[in-house]
């Protein structure tokens, strides 16, 4: 089976999609000649010409608008955001329009795209290029938010997404692009939207977490599988909706619970899982339901020594899970 890189899995999702489907068409920012900033559609508009590989100007609300519009007239727009950090502008058209054609119009239309992302931090980004923004749009119902982690669940997630008859944020980690490598197969597969996924079994401590912080909860779990501390890692892969059988599974199994996101702690994707396992198996727990997220500070700081206090580490997570695992 090929092993691949996340930005690689992401590319290959959107080339057979479009060769799948002919209403298929990407639209953004330095997308078609130069094949994006990060190069996910490199060579796509050679292949698939101007018609269905369009470059846009500097102007997310109408990189949304545009793509809403198509949408709603039958076609399957991907629409890039180049950074995370400039999505802002399609607040109106994905939560304010997009997110309530279906309901609004009573089933007789809908919306069915994707606005691509990379986001996140620990890539000396700072204000611009480093936040993280799942949890803006996992409060708005009518949207569907997918956050992976490795290259196989990208390319399936993102494949599914394509095809969903609703509209999309599908948020890939910049970090991951291209540190994060693993199998993909080369036969047709998807993954469901809304399916958490067992990353590493375990008996004493659940690990809810998604994007790049399953990588650091998975090297922290292994080291602690030497000091006799067995920790299960649940990717959630989407964050709206959340697969909440598999969260309360997981917190039943173990009875403890640690949620880990790189992004700000306050009413983040976090306090949706804690609420979640509160209100529903409250009774199987043996310690508190503990956080570990980001500080409440408004932006990335530059500075590489604050960067790394900011961002979460495996040491921060060894950590916490050390101090769960005294109750």
């Amino acid at each position: 089976m090929p092993v691949k890189t996340l930005l690689e899995a992401v590319r290959d999702a959107m080339h057979e999609e479009m060769h799948r489907d002919q209403k298929v068409f990407i639209m953004g920012e330095d997308i078609g000649a130069r094949g994006g900033v990060f190069l996910a559609t490199d060579g796509f508009l050679e292949e698939f010409g101007e018609s269905r590989v369009i470059d846009t100007p500097l102007a997310e609300s109408s990189i949304a608008g545009i793509a809403l519009g198509a949408s709603m007239h039958g076609m399957r727009p991907i629409a890039e955001i180049e950074f995370g950090d400039f999505i802002w502008p399609t607040i109106n058209q994905i939560v304010g329009e997009a997110s309530k054609v279906r309901y609004g119009t009573e089933g007789k239309l809908n919306a069915p795209l994707v606005l691509r992302a990379p986001h996140g931090g620990g890539v000396r980004g700072a204000l611009y290029h480093s936040q993280s923004v799942e949890a803006f749009f996992s409060h708005v119902p009518g949207l569907k938010v997918i956050t992976p982690s490795t290259p196989y669940d990208a390319k399936g997630l993102l494949k599914s997404a394509i095809r969903d008859d609703d509209p999309v944020v599908f948020l890939e980690h910049k970090r991951t692009y291209r540190l994060v490598r693993g199998e993909v197969p080369n036969e047709e597969y998807t993954i469901p939207i809304g399916k958490a996924d067992i990353k590493k079994q375990g008996t004493d401590i659940s690990v809810i977490t998604y994007g790049l912080m399953v990588h650091h909860c998975l090297e922290a779990a292994n080291t602690l599988e030497n000091e006799g501390i067995s920790v299960e890692v649940l990717d959630l892969r989407t964050v709206r909706p959340i697969d909440e059988e598999a969260v309360l599974d997981t917190a039943k199994r173990t009875g403890k619970v640690l949620v880990i996101h790189e992004d700000n702690k306050a009413l983040g994707v976090g306090a949706e899982v804690s609420a979640i396992i509160s209100e529903s198996a409250f009774e199987y727990l043996d310690g508190p339901i503990t956080r570990l997220a980001g500080p409440e500070i408004p932006a990335m700081p530059f500075s590489p020594p604050l960067e790394e206090m900011y961002m979460i580490n495996t040491e921060k997570i060894l950590h916490a899970i050390r101090q769960l695992s005294e109750y």
